[in-house]
């Protein structure tokens, strides 16, 4: 049935003098199972706001959010976050913290730590179980929040912009490993980005937001990461003519909502 977000609205009530602030704006949206969703615009178009109302985090003032069915009204395991900083626990090393959250859940020990070494095998972190986080490189502690978030089996996979502060080769090659991640373990994932060409290659729904207040205003259903995960080398998928013209399409779009907020 999929996560569906039916006339969301999100209004910040007045403040020190100052009015209400509506943040999001009749927000509508569906994602499918396995499917790849990716939220790109401007700042202040409420990209991250969407994404704490999906995990719970905020409550929509008017509208209703659902997941299979059920009406979303917190957090719930479900759901799991991967942050821009991964908020890896630094007293534990890499193995306890993949386990982390189903400690949390009364997972015993042995069980937990199978299922984290399984998403360790998968993020290409074996050998570094009894790491200490702090010692890692930013690209592998990323990966080990990827598999923090994974062990618990959520339905919906929320990032908000987890590859930001990568150099861009590791940029490129977490792109690469978290479609293969998702090709793999089949779920739905809700992504936020700053970069077209990201957004373009990793989503198979792209949807651009407007700020002031926040709104959808337009989404691209993208054939790109399906065509990397049929084998076209990654590089070769950015250069092809439909993704560029998609991309200078995608960025005169948000070009023209920067200059008409300014």
């Amino acid at each position: 049935m999929g996560l569906n977000i039916e006339d969301v609205s999100v209004v910040y009530p007045a403040a020190d003098g100052r009015p209400p602030v509506e943040a999001l704006s009749r927000i509508n949206l569906t994602i499918e199972d396995n499917e790849f969703v990716v939220a790109l615009g401007a700042s202040g178009c409420g990209k991250s706001t969407l994404l704490n109302l999906i995990a719970g985090f905020l409550s929509p003032s008017f509208g209703s959010l659902t997941l299979d069915g059920a009406r979303v009204s917190g957090p719930g395991a479900d759901r799991a976050v991967v942050f821009q900083k991964h908020a890896l626990l630094p007293w534990l090393n890499v193995l306890d913290n993949v386990a982390f959250g189903l400690q949390i859940q009364g997972v015993a020990e042995a069980e937990r730590k199978k299922v984290a070494n399984k998403f360790l095998s998968m993020l290409g972190l074996d050998g570094f179980q009894d790491a200490p986080v702090y010692s890692l490189s930013g690209g592998m502690q990323q990966r080990v929040g990827i598999a923090r978030a994974l062990t618990c089996d959520p339905r919906v996979l929320l990032m908000d912009e987890p590859l930001g502060a990568l150099d861009a080769l590791t940029r490129e090659k977490a792109q690469e490993l978290i479609l293969n991640i998702w090709n793999d373990t089949h779920k739905s994932v809700f992504f936020i980005t700053h970069s077209v060409e990201e957004a373009l290659f990793m989503g198979t729904k792209l949807v651009v937001m407007s700020p002031r207040p926040g709104r959808i205003t337009h989404v691209f259903d993208l054939p790109f990461s399906r065509q990397f995960l049929d084998g076209m080398p990654a590089r070769q998928v950015k250069a092809s003519p439909k993704f560029i013209e998609l991309r200078e399409e995608v960025l005169k779009i948000i070009f023209a909502d920067e200059e008409a907020a300014a």
